[in-house]
């Protein structure tokens, strides 16, 4: 684009030299017209980018990993239900929470990516306000469930390690949303 302007520039300086009065007055509107495009492409350049790359990045690796887990996680409660003394009512609610889990999951990284490539604070918002109860229900399967597998016990630390990588990197970028908001 800036290119094609210094052409354009180019021959309106050429035909300048070479026309008379009334096609100068038509030469200097068009050289205004290109002033004021180069001052629409500076006011472009200078948009930053506020969303964060890496907070996206790790949404989309959560987003990843989380489906790959809750598969395993249902073979793993079909595999403590079929070989483990497993009470029937815990084994319910183990499973139905897990699908709880897996609704609050799918909101929380829909909205997390939306407000950050949307750079909108009231989505990020909302994905900050759901990372605890993922965090909770992730400690929960972590640490309370009537049996913990030790393999149970490394997803559900990396989940949390992605709760608070993310949950930082979104507070950082909510931050950056509203120092903008006040320039």
């Amino acid at each position: 684009m800036s290119q094609e302007i210094g052409e354009y520039r180019r021959v309106i300086n050429t035909r300048d030299r070479q026309t008379d009065g009334s096609m100068k007055k038509v030469l200097r509107r068009a050289q205004a017209r290109v002033t004021e495009w180069e001052s629409l492409l500076t006011d472009f350049r200078v948009d930053k980018r506020l969303s964060s790359t890496p907070l996206e990045v790790l949404f989309f690796l959560n987003g990843w990993y989380y489906a790959t887990y809750f598969l395993l996680e249902l073979l793993i409660f079909l595999y403590k239900g079929l070989l483990l003394p497993y009470p029937t009512a815990n084994l319910v609610l183990d499973v139905v929470m897990l699908l709880l889990y897996l609704g609050i999951e799918v909101i929380r990284l829909f909205f997390g990516t939306k407000g950050n490539l949307c750079q909108r604070k009231m989505p990020l918002g909302i994905s900050v306000a759901l990372t605890f109860p993922s965090a909770m229900m992730a400690s929960y399967y972590l640490l309370l469930q009537t049996y913990v597998l030790r393999l149970e016990a490394i997803m559900n630390s990396i989940l949390l390690f992605f709760c608070g990588s993310e949950l930082l990197l979104e507070m950082l970028t909510l931050a950056t949303f509203s120092s903008m908001d006040r320039i």
